[in-house]
């Protein structure tokens, strides 16, 4: 199967995802995506949503408000999340980026993507896969997400592929090209098949069994 009729099939197989999106009960506005994308690094959602709920009792989640806070002051706030010396700069640094687009999430969906990584990339705390999370799913730019969820399908399906991050993206986009919602709706599937299905015994019994991944 190509790339693209994996995505059908998973969704026709396992259905409409939720995302993390503005309007659902735990992400009310885009910036909390962001934060969130930043604050679960290595780290599950049990442990982030204190330090969202503490984040957003203090600013509000308003970007001008977060801009206020310092390291010192921010540590406590996002403690439960772990590693908060790196990301608490991280989540100040990408405030002040939000700041020098005046905080207008509109003037910065106009902008390529790719420079909207780059920017992304350049602040020390934020790699691949959070970079793609925050354009995928607050800034309107599709991709494919690397994650390990993604690594182990694709392995799972006899594909070969580049083990960093950017070349196997790469050659993924390379293979088709979707509409916003259908890059976000895949990487909502991977994961949750990832969830469920979580070795080789379990892959057995799914409905992509035997299938071949050709990219």
């Amino acid at each position: 199967m190509t790339i693209e009729e994996l995505y059908r099939e998973m969704a026709q197989e396992m259905g409409p995802q939720p995302w993390l999106k503005p309007g659902t009960p735990w992400a009310e506005k885009p910036v909390e995506i962001m934060l969130g994308a930043i604050l679960v690094q290595n780290t599950n959602w049990r442990n982030v949503e204190p330090s969202l709920l503490n984040l957003k009792r203090v600013t509000g989640f308003d970007p001008a408000k977060l801009r206020q806070l310092t390291p010192t002051t921010i540590t406590p706030l996002i403690k439960s999340s772990g590693f908060y010396n790196r990301k608490g700069p991280a989540i100040l640094d990408l405030a002040d980026w939000l700041g020098q687009a005046d905080d207008d999430l509109s003037r910065l969906k106009q902008r390529d993507g790719a420079s909207l990584r780059q920017d992304l990339m350049a602040i020390t705390g934020i790699g691949n896969e959070t970079a793609d999370y925050i354009l995928m799913y607050t800034l309107d730019h599709g991709t494919f997400m690397v994650d390990t969820y993604a690594r182990r399908l694709f392995g799972w399906l006899g594909a070969t592929m580049p083990k960093t991050y950017p070349a196997f993206q790469k050659q993924v986009l390379g293979q088709f090209n979707l509409e916003l919602a259908d890059y976000q709706e895949f990487h909502a599937l991977i994961d949750e098949f990832g969830k469920q299905v979580k070795n080789d015994s379990d892959f057995a019994t799914t409905f992509l069994a035997g299938q071949t991944l050709t990219c």
